[in-house]
């Protein structure tokens, strides 16, 4: 009988915490999104802009958004090392970026002026905190990838290792330097 009751106790503080607390750690582990037009006013000091251009019909796109962009330590270094943007690069408005206007496609398969440059969906470019393209990053990256590439410019370490090499130290040396910051 005594057992019975520890063991329902287990049960309800378990269920408890999976139904109560889940939606704020899901709710912490999501990338806070900007516009263009919110990035171009920001003052972001020292972060770089994070830009992700993406399509409406591009899958490696929707693939990004719901694992990579879903991962928790993705959002958490995104949301504390960079400012984030949403791009949609078949946009149907201008915009304007550090005082230079960009008109939106005019015709099928075009791209919006903003994302001259960019190869293929999914894109991410960083930008420097006065609007300078600083990295493109082409093509759908995994979370456990994209982490090793987050903090690689979020550390500032790609100034002080070549990427090859950063890859190979990371999980052993990099990484647990890493989760302290995050």
């Amino acid at each position: 009988m005594k057992t019975n009751i520890i063991l329902k106790s287990i049960v309800l503080v378990t269920a408890f915490f999976t139904f109560h607390l889940s939606p704020f750690t899901s709710a912490m582990a999501q990338v806070t999104w900007h516009t263009i037009d919110e990035a171009a006013k920001a003052k972001i000091g020292a972060k770089m802009y994070f830009v992700d251009f993406y399509t409406d019909w591009c899958g490696y796109c929707k693939k990004m958004d719901r694992e990579t962009f879903a991962d928790p330590t993705v959002a958490k270094i995104l949301n504390k090392y960079f400012y984030p943007v949403k791009f949609n690069a078949e946009g149907k408005k201008a915009v304007t970026w550090f005082g230079q206007t960009y008109n939106p496609a005019n015709g099928r398969n075009r791209a919006h002026d903003f994302a001259k440059g960019v190869q293929g969906y999914p894109t991410v470019v960083l930008f420097k905190s006065d609007g300078t393209a600083f990295q493109s990053i082409p093509g759908y990256v995994p979370a456990k990838d994209f982490v090793v590439i987050l903090w690689f410019f979020a550390s500032g370490d790609y100034e002080r290792y070549p990427y090859e090499r950063y890859q190979k130290i990371f999980d052993k040396e990099i990484r647990p330097v890493m989760e302290k910051s995050l």
